[in-house]
């Protein structure tokens, strides 16, 4: 096989390197910067250049390799190229052939385009390995103007109320998607130390991004009425978020298509938007392929993988430690039924 799936990650023994290894090794080419995917601890790592000052950030002084979108690289007696995703900044799919076999590894991945990713960019292959994070029917993305609209009025009408609007999301990705979604005119952006870190990495490498405030010790609620405060859904639950008071909070995430989650959250909006396909997405994405052969992980992959077989692909489940989007402690567990 071209990529045999072990305990250790997605591994290629023609090149002797693995695609997003969750165990320590030699060689190892990362989709992206989220930190299911590149984890420490490898000798030597291959990403794309846009993907590289995240990864610098996030795991230090790190050896690593870079290429431009589309860039054949030869590793051993196999062709790789990355290709993009359009999940995060940087976000690949990998590309793998042997001997004219080929394997595209998608990592995270979605369709609809935003104004930070390169698009994602369908790839003919023999064998596609997908996620399926969102892969229920229940998922159905609405346009991201609409949730622009939704966000931008629920923030308004709260500065309106003398209200801070308390917004959870993603430091990498997310957060970033959501600032461009904005009406700055509204009001001041506050940031999370996450959040703003991030931001501060993807600036300097050139993303246009609206300015925003980093929220330190000696930040005054009293000196940014009206504010939106964006940061980590887990640091609603801590005291840096009380010094916002009164406040209306929210969470940008698929998951808010289940009211049940919302619920559980306590939060009082959800703002249905995500970095991943969606059912439909997901469906378009593999056909997009031709490939008859189909490899699904994290996700509702038993579920998924009954319905690719209907559909007529030869689709297996493969176990592995990546996790999609999650919320923190608030979202149900990977593949689980929907609340």
């Amino acid at each position: 096989m071209v990529l045999e799936f072990t305990q250790r990650g997605i591994y290629c023994p023609a090149g002797d390197f693995f695609v997003d290894p969750w165990q320590p090794v030699d060689r190892a080419v990362i989709t992206h910067g989220h930190a299911d995917h590149a984890r420490p601890g490898h000798a030597r790592y291959l990403a794309t250049d846009d993907a590289a000052p995240v990864m610098r950030h996030r795991l230090g002084e790190i050896t690593l390799d870079t290429v431009a979108y589309g860039e054949v690289r030869r590793i051993g007696g196999a062709r790789v190229s990355l290709h993009p995703a359009g999940h995060v900044p940087g976000s690949a799919q990998v590309r793998v052939e042997v001997g004219g076999e080929v394997w595209v590894v998608s990592g995270d991945y979605k369709l609809e385009a935003d104004a930070l990713s390169a698009p994602f960019e369908p790839l003919r292959c023999h064998h596609f390995v997908s996620e399926c994070t969102f892969g229920l029917p229940v998922f159905d993305w609405p346009p991201q103007a609409g949730v622009a609209a939704e966000i931008n009025a629920w923030w308004a009408a709260n500065a309106a109320a003398g209200r801070f609007s308390l917004l959870g999301a993603y430091a990498l990705g997310k957060a970033q998607r959501v600032l461009s979604l904005l009406d700055t005119s509204i009001g001041p952006v506050l940031t999370h130390g996450a959040v703003e870190n991030t931001n501060a990495v993807l600036r300097a490498q050139g993303l246009a991004l609206p300015d925003t405030v980093p929220v330190t010790p000696g930040t005054r609620r009293q000196d940014h009425p009206g504010a939106l405060v964006l940061a980590p859904p887990g640091a609603f639950s801590t005291g840096w978020a009380r010094r916002f008071r009164p406040a209306s909070t929210g969470v940008a995430s698929g998951w808010m298509c289940l009211r049940g989650v919302r619920r559980r959250r306590g939060v009082d909006r959800g703002f249905v938007i995500s970095d991943h396909a969606d059912w439909a997405g997901l469906n378009r994405a593999i056909a997009e392929t031709g490939a008859q052969s189909v490899h699904v992980t994290h996700g509702y992959t038993e579920i998924f993988a009954r319905w690719l077989t209907s559909r007529g692909y030869d689709a297996r489940i493969v176990p592995t430690e990546f996790t999609g989007e999650t919320l923190d402690e608030g979202a149900p567990p990977a593949g689980s039924a929907p609340p």
